[in-house]
């Protein structure tokens, strides 16, 4: 089905309740124990919390950089079967509750660009404008997203890594995109999936679905 601007749609689908496991359910308790996030709005607690605990990092709590209102726009089109788009396999395997698009095996690298590069290339080519694009690799996959025309509904940019990693993020946050992003460089694919996931399980409003229901 096609949307908007060209993206493919996945078609909208309201599963099940996800049932919550009592070893996250005693996770969370203790990460709140250890850390207040009542300061948080809905959704940015969420994301933040969500990725503290699938990385045991406190610190993500002041690292991680996002808004409340971005974070609004990005589950309402999430919800409303925006495409999700991925840079490596091991950020789709940690979305389960959404079908992602991944064409790294279908890159190649050449001169001045790399495999992950491409696989954003060959993305964008796919799902159009409006995706969802979760990074939490490769630097080079963020730093060529952003000389796309892309008008992502958001980006989740937190790859990891020495090189890049962080420069990538601040070009991001500089971009004015609507984004999630950290400051150091930390990151990675767990994170990455984790902060999407918490967009996921975050349940749609009364309000939003009546909204919805209008239009």
């Amino acid at each position: 089905m096609s949307g908007v601007g060209g993206a493919s749609r996945v078609s909208r689908v309201f599963p099940e309740p996800r049932v919550v496991h009592p070893i996250e359910e005693e996770s969370f308790r203790r990460l709140r124990a250890r850390l207040d996030t009542s300061r948080f709005p809905p959704l940015t607690r969420a994301v933040v919390e969500r990725v503290i605990h699938s990385a045991a990092d406190l610190d993500y709590a002041s690292d991680l950089v996002t808004d409340e209102g971005t974070l609004e726009k990005a589950h309402r089109a999430l919800h409303d079967g925006a495409p999700v788009v991925v840079d490596v396999e091991m950020v789709a395997a940690g979305i389960t509750r959404r079908e992602t698009v991944c064409r790294l095996k279908d890159a190649k690298s050449g001169p001045g660009l790399t495999r992950s590069a491409h696989a954003v290339r060959l993305a964008y080519e796919q799902v159009g404008p409006g995706a969802l694009w979760v990074i939490g690799c490769a630097p080079t996959a963020l730093e060529e997203l952003l000389t796309l025309d892309a008008a992502p509904a958001l980006v989740i940019g937190l790859p990891v890594g020495f090189v890049g990693a962080a420069e990538s993020k601040a070009a991001l946050r500089e971009s004015g995109l609507p984004a999630v992003s950290n400051v150091s460089e930390k990151g990675g694919s767990a994170v990455a999936a984790a902060a999407l996931n918490a967009l996921l399980y975050h349940p749609v409003s009364h309000s939003q679905s009546k909204s919805e229901e209008k239009s």
